[in-house]
């Protein structure tokens, strides 16, 4: 690129032996046009000085490393340059690991450029023109993880069986209804009324909804007791979230390995308002995206509050107030997920995602049923209820297999995901394929991780691209199982484990902060922070090459295609996908899988 105006400049490696940074910047100048000189480092500064008047240069750009001295060296230079006249014709900019640019000015220097800075940067300085890098904010398109995927069974003899037992589930489950359901259907009118200013029409629907309801959401719908380690925001913390907006600011430049991926952090502190700062952190930070998490009791309990709410545990109280007061600390641009996939509230959830402007929604019928407590015949029924919600709405959705973390394997897990995957694009939807990537108990039992930790997970994406043409998205989230309390070994495991995915060609990850799995309270912000250099990082050592797997990983990829087909073909063979569920056909005591019971004998034939 020529510059429009070509500028005299002197580059000065103000150090003893670092001039490495000096280098490319002369570079990058004389590519753009400029005349430039490079004087060798180990200069006095009366040497340069002395120099500086010879040449008569409109820039004189000092580089400086290491950190000892360096203010007062370099004001000493900054004042024996206005000794010298030299200040009347050239600007004084300095660079370097130890320079900020607040120091750069007290010094007396025109500018100041410090470690994160871009070459593109130093250059337009020069140029004259306005470098965005201090006001800009995160921008872009927003990531759509499903474009481009026709959802094409590439394995002919599984897809057939996904069909047919995807159909006599949703056959099943149309003829029938559960009070997840209805309440669902009553949360839409009570929204609609609300927005006419129809009071009593809300109030009504409110006791109808309520009747449907259980424990403590229940006595707070009745007599306003508050539900237990929950209170009410106050005013000025609701304002804090308010006034936040949705600007953040680019990514550092460190982090820019993390532009072409989609990178998806998980928040559920329990305080929207930490919540809030923990995403605009983490988008400022190179994350694409946010997935909400709910406390465990939620999915136990039917019915959801109203209100904002905070929670003193894990997890975010799941209401629509308090997703619309977080959908405005999430930019535009960014994905942001409400989770729905386990519990007695799950289509209503869908309903609130969507009416909370969220972008994308989780639903698994089969982990909800084995690893999270939910009776197996009541999440069929609500689970495919938010397949159609989901369709309806428009929301993509990630179908996870977390039951891994409970011991079943891996190819009874994708089984399931598959089926209840394949039932939602039956109905129209867009469904991601979510495995877990970790180090599962399957695998530590059976020995695959025993030799490395990427053939296993590798053979998962081997293995689905070679059934269906979906969207692939590991997380629940990458890597777990593998961390520690160490914050070092933590983010490092969720870094490699991300860097494995994003080469195999996985469309997102999702991924914990360094002290998620084992925090025993609050999650740190430096914590977020840890684990999105440190994913950067290793895609950056990475590039555009990729971790090999060993031949095993081939191999293991047959087994769990083989597995997988040898699952399909007995629940077919069972006849009822619900029956298969409780009878561990998917997931078996052995293996650690137990049918729930959370709303066992409360799913009805519809009227």
């Amino acid at each position: 690129m020529t510059a429009q105006t070509s500028r005299n400049i002197l580059i000065v490696p103000l150090d003893p032996v670092h001039d490495v940074g000096a280098k490319l910047i002369a570079r990058t100048l004389r590519e753009r046009g400029h005349s430039v000189t490079l004087l060798q480092p180990d200069l006095s500064v009366e040497e340069v000085i002395s120099r500086a008047r010879r040449l008569s240069p409109d820039f004189i750009m000092v580089s400086r490393t290491i950190s000892y001295d360096t203010p007062e060296l370099l004001a000493k230079f900054a004042d024996m340059c206005d000794a010298a006249g030299i200040r009347s014709h050239a600007k004084l900019v300095v660079g370097g690991m130890s320079i900020r640019k607040e120091m750069a000015q007290e010094l007396g220097f025109d500018a100041g450029f410090g470690p994160q800075t871009t070459l593109e940067e130093v250059a337009d300085y020069v140029d004259g023109k306005a470098h965005l890098s201090q006001e800009a904010t995160y921008g872009g398109t927003k990531p759509d993880l499903t474009r481009g995927y026709k959802y094409d069974f590439v394995d002919r003899e599984i897809g057939e069986l996904c069909v047919s037992i995807a159909r006599r589930l949703i056959d099943w489950a149309s003829a029938r209804t559960s009070p997840g359901i209805e309440r669902a259907k009553l949360r839409v009118k009570i929204e609609e009324a609300r927005l006419s200013g129809d009071v009593s029409s809300v109030n009504d629907l409110r006791g109808k909804y309520s009747a449907l309801t259980g424990g403590d959401v229940r006595k707070w719908y009745e007599s306003g007791q508050p539900i237990p380690h929950t209170r009410p925001l106050t005013p000025n913390e609701a304002a804090a979230i308010e006034n936040m907006g949705s600007d953040v600011p680019v990514p550092l430049v460190s982090q820019k390995p993390l532009e072409p991926v989609n990178v998806i952090v998980q928040y559920g502190t329990g305080c929207p308002v930490m919540d809030a700062y923990h995403i605009e952190l983490s988008l400022a930070w190179g994350a694409k995206g946010a997935v909400h998490f709910d406390p465990s009791w939620g999915a136990r309990t039917e019915g959801l509050a109203e209100g904002t709410l905070s929670h003193q545990h894990d997890g975010t109280v799941l209401t629509l107030e308090n997703l619309k007061l977080l959908k405005r600390a999430i930019h535009p641009a960014a994905l942001w997920q409400v989770r729905a996939h386990r519990g007695l509230n799950t289509p209503e959830t869908v309903v609130l995602a969507h009416l909370a402007g969220a972008d994308l929604t989780k639903i698994n019928i089969v982990y909800g049923s084995l690893g999270a407590g939910t009776d197996p015949a009541r999440l069929a029924v609500d689970g495919v209820e938010c397949l159609r919600l989901a369709a309806s709405f428009g929301l993509p959705y990630d179908v996870v297999t977390n039951e891994e973390l409970c011991g079943v394997p891996a190819r009874k897990a994708f089984a399931g995901m598959l089926v209840v995957a394949t039932a939602g694009v039956l109905l129209g939807g867009r469904p991601i394929l979510q495995p877990l990537f970790a180090d599962s108990p399957e695998a530590m039992v059976s020995g695959f991780t025993e030799d490395n930790l990427v053939d296993f997970n590798a053979a998962k994406m081997l293995a689905l691209k070679s059934i269906i043409n979906a969207p692939i998205w590991p997380g629940a989230p990458v890597g777990f199982m593998t961390q520690t309390q160490d914050r070092c070994q933590s983010s490092t495991m969720t870094a490699l484990h991300a860097a494995l995915a994003l080469g195999l060609g996985a469309e997102a990850v999702t991924i914990a902060s360094s002290d998620e799995a084992y925090a025993g309270g609050p999650i740190s912000a430096q914590a977020r922070v840890d684990t999105l250099k440190s994913v950067a990082a290793s895609l950056k050592f990475f590039g555009s090459t990729r971790i090999s797997p060993t031949p095993r990983a081939e191999e293991m990829a047959e087994g769990l295609k083989k597995g997988i087909l040898e699952t399909l073909e007995r629940v077919y063979e069972r006849g009822d996908f619900v029956a298969a569920l409780y009878e561990g056909l998917l997931g078996d005591r052995e293996d650690g899988a137990y049918p729930g019971r959370a709303g066992r004998d409360t799913v009805t034939v519809r009227q």
